[in-house]
């Protein structure tokens, strides 16, 4: 058991893989390839018989350099360090922090490759995995990366999971969360707990037990709030984890509802402004000129007739 410590000074409880199954697993590669550039070989050469010498040994070289080289790149960048050897032996290459490996990678442990395994039949290889305490060759120093255990033991997989909670700190469990302040605990540490939480079924136990006491105590030390007693220190993080994410889904549909409603309000794209209606202003004059009064907004758009006069009382002759 080796360990890695990452960005985040998280140590991680990989188990490198050792000499015999890298060896084992590079042997497969490179029967595989050795075989389907041969196949590839015939094909091209008997698909075009009237190739010169010069051409036939370009052709070669060509195939030579894609299926040695350009091949195990391609799988080991498209398959985040799996190749179909050590898909087989259960390895895989990561990066120094754990992470997965990106081109440059996998591009410079090929071109190493080539030197230490191919032209020297592995004995660069193998006596510099010898001497690295993590069973690193060449490739794996100037890429920066490592060959690790995917697979471990069913035994030690059983042994890994996490304990169970007691239904009755369910109840305690719940009002502790929600009394909780995260906001002093950095992005860091919720990466680095992320990351513990993601590769639980490939640590040792002992080494996760000890991580995840570890990083409870740094989350204790932030929140100002002790785990509760009885639980795990892994299923308690797995509880914060889950509390910190609930929180930031609240407030995410919070803006949302937030948004919608700002643009119900929101005038329609193209259409045209209308300013609110201003108040009535009589117009301006000198002082003493009449002014007319201001027609009411629910006059009637048209008058009634006028009334007739009332009867006097005198009648005309007839």
């Amino acid at each position: 058991m080796d360990d890695l410590v990452t960005g985040e000074a998280v140590v991680l409880g990989l188990r490198t893989a050792k000499v015999p199954s890298r060896a084992l697993a590079i042997a497969l590669d490179l029967a595989v390839e050795t075989v389907v550039l041969a196949a590839t070989t015939t094909v091209v050469l008997t698909a075009v018989p009237g190739l010169d010498e010069a051409a036939a040994a370009a052709v070669l070289l060509g195939l030579a350099v894609f299926f040695l080289l350009g091949v195990p790149v391609l799988v080991e960048t498209l398959s985040r360090g799996r190749s179909l050897g050590k898909l087989a032996l259960g390895l895989r290459v990561v990066r120094a922090d754990g992470g997965p490996v990106r081109f440059r990678h996998a591009l410079v442990r090929g071109l190493v490759a080539v030197l230490e395994i191919s032209m020297t039949m592995g004995a660069v290889a193998v006596v510099a995995s010898v001497v690295s305490p993590q069973g690193r060759r060449l490739g794996d120093v100037f890429a920066g990366t490592l060959v690790v255990r995917e697979r471990l033991p069913m035994a030690a997989r059983r042994q890994s999971d996490l304990p169970p909670v007691h239904p009755g700190l369910l109840h305690a469990i719940g009002e502790h969360l929600v009394a909780l302040d995260l906001s002093a605990v950095p992005d860091g540490l919720w990466l680095a707990v992320r990351q513990l939480l993601g590769r639980l079924g490939q640590l040792d136990p002992a080494v996760a037990a000890a991580m995840a006491g570890r990083l409870a105590a740094d989350v204790v030390g932030r929140t100002g709030r002790p785990v509760p007693y009885g639980v795990h220190p892994a299923a308690y993080l797995g509880a914060v984890l889950t509390e910190r994410q609930r929180r930031e889904w609240e407030r995410a549909s919070e803006a949302a509802r937030r948004q919608a409603g700002s643009a119900a309000y929101a005038p329609a794209a193209g259409a045209p402004f209308a300013p609110p209606p201003a108040p009535f202003a009589p117009p301006a004059g000198p002082p003493g000129t009449p002014v007319a009064p201001a027609v009411p907004a629910t006059a009637p758009l048209h008058s009634a007739p006028p009334a007739p006069p009332a009867p006097s009382g005198f009648a005309p002759p007839a």
